[in-house]
């Protein structure tokens, strides 16, 4: 899922560029590759935790 979610990001940073990237709410690392790491890494971890704190919608099967 983790994994997923990275290719997603990595993939629209390739197609977009940076003033369309920050348009779409898509943050583009800076800095080192150290600090470019990291930042993509806090990136992915909030999105999978706000994907976690969507409620799930109720089954009609009982």
């Amino acid at each position: 899922m983790v994994g997923l979610l990275a290719k997603k990001q990595l993939g629209a940073l390739s197609t977009l560029g940076p003033a369309q990237a920050a348009s779409a709410g898509v943050s583009v690392p800076t800095g080192s590759p150290q600090q470019q790491s990291q930042q993509l890494q806090n990136q992915v971890k909030k999105t999978v935790e706000d994907a976690l704190q969507q409620a799930r919608p109720e089954s009609e099967e009982k």
